[in-house]
């Protein structure tokens, strides 16, 4: 809809349903016909004009010229004709529309979806049609089976990379954008993809925005979100704050300038209000295990108990003050020989002795330039540095020294750990390190654990662990019975208290960024209260700025709209400021599920009723890589959209699966050694011992399991695929392969490479494969080219009825490939087809009935071929709302048996007969059975019994038995 097709303005057309006739060829006078208006005139498409004949515009992200393929092929069928007519066809009498208003509901619905993508510069590569084909098959394929079908597409389209290529060039984000997403909807149609382009949806229009900034109010008007002192990524050098992903290595990606923790006020949503129904509800769904032991693990619930352990001062006196830890081993108290606080902890400038503040204060500021990851990493070594202060231990009254370090974070638990090194791998290679005690007591059952010299993190028999004094003993009790008395016992003393803790973290809801939703509150000057905007004030619209740059102070760019920002309160008259931070990129995804279901509602985010029936997403298709976060913060909208009423259901996606990713083709690397000779590859550590030459794939043959030179087998060569990226030279335009092979080729060939959740390596000579399955395919329907080139209009079909073996080949067909579709084994349903075709062209005739039924079952993988043939056969309908095949139980059953051949009670063979087989025909193939024949012949038979279908039972005279042959 975005790419504005803008010579159909001047067409005299006509609208159909999306049961439409073909165009004016076929006889079209029994459907009802009205004024078609302009296909991609919609109140949205007005709203969001496509930027064009701008000399500006021009260089937005210009696309790479295209590369021709490894070489040109010859074209199996015409598919450079079929596919723009088709395509043409369905932008023009909107063939997938979903109605809205006038919607049979008493029909089943599906709603199936793809994680709709950023619209970046340099558009799709392969790697993308893989998900968008496999739903639109599912989607074709339940409309066809009489499913009203919501099939979507739009975009997420605020973003860094267009803000970031603002700064840079001084061009507006939006123009960048819009450039982006007419750029993807043009691949997207070109590869026929059966979306309802009318409910195109973009999370930068206001129309859409205002119902995001909506659900903010509602999140703030339930204490969901808050303001709070958050540490960001702050580089004094660009005067900004940065993403996590812009910062590597403690250096900023653009200039490599020195990158601080710095904490800012920031916005906040309250996830973890949610924690326990994001955990509990995840049973429910049928989504990967893997993705849901993902969320299970960011979520983090654990149950363990917060300790106190208050603080000596230099004569060993208790202080005033407690440090309180979290642990989920309360059992392992007595084995706690050091506590470490985080570099941000709030105590910790009263901890820090006068001989240690200058070394606290250097590790400080040198953990404040690495982020949460770089701090946390396992294989990280650990350091720290001593506050010269101590703690007591509340278990045994001993004095423990206070530690600071880095891989104890402040915004987890208390920010404050025991150590108990003997138990725990990571605190054990920390006193390693700095010479600390380890003091074991958990005693393993395997009693070597405990000789091994490594820390021993499982449950066991408590050892060590008491102290009559303090009133705990927990000696000789399992792990589990000791740390419920360790609880007990902290109550009751005030040492402490049962908790259940979290890994999960509050969502940071806020960034220093121009290109984003403006947060709709405002800051009285005189008070400093937040007052969140009135809903009839929304949207609030992000305003126009020329400069994108950061303002150097912290401040976002938002401030440099001073008539924006200055406004006055709306109730009271008073003067305010508008929140000047923006949205992060993940709020409009949460809920654009919702308003794909009634996308121009403009009095509420959705129609109940609509919601009702669409809801949930039936599947929901996309990138692992979105398992946890994306999932999670839409989840989490979803429950609070659900506990105010504006959804019916628990929970978004009812089904999700995530596809594989296409790597780039098989590169071939020659090693050669310091004199440049060429050495065999004996093992991939060698890649970073010798210089790597790229060998061409002519000159590469397969030895075994190995690649070698051609010319030289005993050098063997490092064979790797890697992900599709700029700098590897490996990105496969789709452009290039529709332009050489066809959008039909192309869609077949990413579904037939391998299971789709499974990671696959492109190859070139695969889709020349299924480029020739379809020229096989249309030649046996339409024949053999004439002799200037093209084809018949019609197809080499007869009008007979088919004979049983061609109905048991074309129903066995019918049931596997929709079996496969709805279990989405798509390859295995290519298969199927090939299958089919190869019988297929072994007879004498083709018979119109099956070979239409053939053509439906290709037409969810392969529709312009499809919809192609469907018109040569005669149909003046598309065939997008045709019934699917059902198989026929009758023909799938397997016309021949094996059938079991005994001679006198013993059995001595099998024989293949057919199901109806007589005892005279069974006898006879028995007896012309090479092994059955050797007991047999010249025998004289006594009598036959004959079980049809079960068994054949020849007894023979015994007098005239061959001698030996028993």
């Amino acid at each position: 809809m975005l790419l504005l097709h803008s010579h159909l303005h001047h067409l005299n057309l006509q609208f159909l349903s999306p049961h439409s006739s073909f165009p004016s060829s076929f006889p079209s006078s029994k459907f009802t016909t009205l004024p078609f208006p302009t296909p991609i005139s919609s109140s949205y498409t007005h709203r969001f004009r496509r930027i064009t004949n701008s000399a500006t515009n021009d260089k937005l992200n210009e696309p790479e010229k295209k590369k021709p393929l490894q070489q040109t092929v010859t074209r199996a069928y015409p598919f450079h004709e079929i596919e723009p007519k088709w395509q043409q066809f369905w932008d023009q009498y909107r063939t997938f529309r979903t109605p809205d208003d006038d919607l049979d509901t008493s029909k089943p619905k599906y709603y199936i979806l793809d994680m709709f993508p950023y619209p970046s510069g340099a558009g799709l590569h392969v790697g993308h049609p893989l998900g968008y084909t496999a739903t639109d098959i599912l989607a074709r394929f339940k409309r066809m089976q009489g499913y009203n079908v919501l099939h979507p597409m739009g975009w997420d389209a605020f973003g860094l990379p267009a803000e970031q290529y603002a700064i840079n060039t001084g061009t507006h984000p939006k123009l960048t954008t819009v450039t982006n997403i007419n750029r993807f909807t043009s691949q997207l149609k070109s590869l026929g993809f059966s979306y309802d382009w009318d409910r195109e949806i973009s999370t930068i229009e206001p129309e859409y925005y205002k119902w995001t900034q909506w659900i903010f109010l509602q999140l703030l008007k339930r204490g969901l979100a808050y303001q709070a002192e958050v540490p960001v990524n702050w580089c004094p050098a660009l005067g900004t704050v940065l993403a996590n992903e812009e910062v590597i290595d403690g250096v900023s990606e653009r200039g490599g300038h020195p990158v601080v923790r710095k904490p800012m006020r920031q916005w906040m949503l309250k996830i973890t209000a949610y924690a326990d129904r994001l955990l509990e509800d995840l049973d429910d769904l049928d989504w990967p295990e893997s993705v849901k032991e993902m969320q299970r693990n960011w979520i983090g619930r654990s149950e363990g108990a917060e300790l106190e352990f208050c603080i000596l001062d230099s004569d060993g006196k208790e202080r005033d003050i407690q440090i309180v830890v979290y642990t989920t081993r309360p059992d392992t108290i007595f084995g706690a020989t050091y506590l470490v606080v985080a570099p941000e902890h709030s105590l910790l400038s009263s901890l820090i002795s006068t001989a240690q503040s200058n070394h606290v204060e250097d590790y400080i500021d040198l953990a404040s330039k690495k982020s949460d990851l770089e701090r946390t990493e396992l294989q990280k070594e650990k350091t720290g540095v001593f506050t010269g202060c101590y703690a007591k231990n509340p278990a045994n009254g001993e004095a423990i020294p206070i530690w600071v370090a880095d891989y104890v974070l402040g915004s987890y638990g208390t920010g404050a750990i025991m150590a108990v090194p003997a138990h725990d791998s990571r605190d054990y290679e920390f006193a390693l390190k700095y010479d600390i005690p380890i003091q074991w007591v958990v005693t393993p059952d395997d009693k070597s654990i405990s000789e091994s010299g490594k820390a021993f993190p499982g449950e066991g028999i408590i050892v060590n662990s008491s102290n009559t004094l303090m009133g705990l003993d927990i000696n000789g009790l399992g792990s589990k019975e000791a740390a419920l008395k360790v609880i007990d016992w902290a109550e009751k003393s005030g040492n402490g208290k049962r908790k259940v803790n979290y890994k999960l973290r509050d969502w940071l809801f806020a960034r220093q960024r121009y290109w984003g939703e403006p947060i709709p509150v405002i800051f009285l000057d005189d008070s400093g209260e937040t007052v969140p905007l009135d809903e009839t004030e929304l949207p609030l619209i992000l305003p126009e700025l020329d400069d994108f740059s950061p303002t150097g102070t912290g401040e976002p760019p938002l401030a440099k709209a001073v008539s924006w920002v200055k406004t006055t309160d709306r109730l009271s008259g008073r003067p305010a400021t508008r929140e000047t931070n923006t949205m992060p990129q993940w709020a409009g995804s949460c809920w654009y599920y919702l308003r794909f279901m009634d996308p121009n509602n403009s009095k509420e985010l959705v129609d109940k009723a609509k919601e009702r029936y669409w809801g949930p997403v039936d599947v929901y298709v996309g990138g692992a890589e979105h398992a946890v976060l994306h999932l999670l913060y839409a989840r989490f909208w979803h429950k609070v959209l659900f506990d105010i009423g504006v959804v019916s259901t628990k929970e978004p996606f009812q089904c999700v699966i995530n596809q594989g990713i296409i790597l780039g083709e098989v590169q071939y690397m020659a090693c050669r050694d310091k004199d440049g000779n060429l050495i065999s590859a004996d093992s991939t550590n060698m890649l970073n011992e010798h210089n790597l030459e790229r060998i061409s794939e002519e000159k590469v043959t397969k030895s075994g399991d190995s690649f070698v030179l051609k010319e030289n087998p005993e050098i063997r060569l490092v064979a790797r695929a890697h992900k599709m990226s700029k700098s590897r030279g490996n990105v496969v335009n789709p452009d290039d392969v529709v332009s050489e092979y066809g959008a039909d080729s192309l869609r077949l060939y990413e579904m037939f490479m391998g299971p789709l959740r499974d990671s696959k390596t492109w190859s070139t000579s695969g889709i020349e494969g299924v480029h020739r399955f379809l020229g096989r395919t249309w030649r046996l329907i339409v024949g053999l080219p004439l002799s200037d080139g093209t084809y018949n209009d019609r197809t080499v079909s007869v009008d007979e009825e088919p004979t049983i073996e061609q109905l048991r080949c074309l129903h066995k067909c019918i049931a596997k490939v929709t079996e496969e579709i709805e279990g989405t084994r798509f390859n295995t349903g290519i298969s199927a087809m090939m299958e089919f075709l190869n019988a297929a062209y072994k007879w004498d005739n083709h018979p119109r009935s099956v070979v239409e039924a053939f053509v439906l079952l290709l037409s969810p993988y392969a529709p312009h071929m499809a919809e192609e043939l469907w018109s040569r056969l005669g149909h003046s309908k598309s065939l997008a709302y045709e019934p699917f095949p059902k198989a026929n139980p009758a023909y799938l059953k397997e016309s021949t048996i094996v059938l079991p051949v005994q001679i006198n009670g013993k059995t001595r063979g099998t024989i293949q007969v057919e199901e109806t087989c007589t005892e005279e025909d069974a006898f006879a193939l028995a007896s012309t059975d090479e092994k059955l024949s050797k007991y047999l012949d010249g025998q004289s038979v006594r009598k036959r019994i004959y079980v049809p279908g079960k068994i054949l039972n020849v007894v023979l005279d015994r007098k005239n038995i061959k001698v030996g042959v028993q």
